[in-house]
């Protein structure tokens, strides 16, 4: 019985540290993710989605769905939508999680929250993110710069007036530099879409 209770203490430190575990957390340690459900019926634990959970008692933030996100999808990175709203730009509030995996990755099976997954390939997938810790969860978030060239190269997805919306207040309120941006824009192979759109934000740059 105090085996039982032993490793029940060592997977609720680990849930305090990190926010949100994984059954393969847990598997790591040694201990039976059985365990994990015998904390959700104690009451400690919640299951928060397919082999993910988080203590009852803890406040979720406001990006708590990307903490998810990016528990359960560890080498995707946040992107377009779900960045510019994290970063505080423009008015965008996607119910769905925008992450960007690799071409080749097989589609995470995710539940909660809901994911929209975009194919990313080369530089443009792999330059530009920062990890940011979101309730103890380290989570890849594309900077702002990056994510203003996406919605330039996806604008056909997104929609070209949330580009330049994103553009405008990324630049306005100073997220992201002129050089950043063109930077970026050339990752992301979109430098003479761009142009002409931050001659006119920029006043003849």
């Amino acid at each position: 019985m105090r085996k039982s209770g032993d490793k029940k203490v060592q997977i609720l430190k680990l849930v305090r540290k990190s926010g949100i575990v994984s059954t393969g957390d847990v598997s790591s340690l040694g201990i039976h993710h059985e365990y994990l459900r015998q904390l959700c019926a104690e009451g400690f634990l919640v299951r928060e989605d397919r082999g993910r959970y988080a203590l009852r008692e803890s406040k979720a933030t406001p990006h708590h769905g990307l903490a998810l996100a990016g528990k359960g999808i560890p080498r995707g990175v946040v992107c377009l939508l779900s960045a510019l709203r994290f970063h505080e730009i423009g008015t965008q509030a996607p119910r769905e999680v925008w992450m960007a995996i690799d071409r080749r990755a097989a589609r995470p099976r995710v539940k909660h929250p809901k994911i929209r997954i975009v194919r990313f390939s080369g530089h443009a997938l792999a330059e530009g993110w920062d990890i940011h810790d979101i309730e103890g969860v380290p989570v890849r978030i594309y900077c702002p710069a990056k994510t203003v060239a996406d919605c330039f190269k996806y604008r056909n997805k997104i929609g070209l007036d949330v580009a330049l919306e994103a553009l405008r207040e990324a630049l306005r309120g100073r997220k992201c530099t002129s050089d950043e941006l063109w930077r970026y824009a050339g990752v992301c192979r979109v430098r003479e879409v761009m142009r002409p759109y931050m001659v006119v934000v920029m006043g003849g740059w």
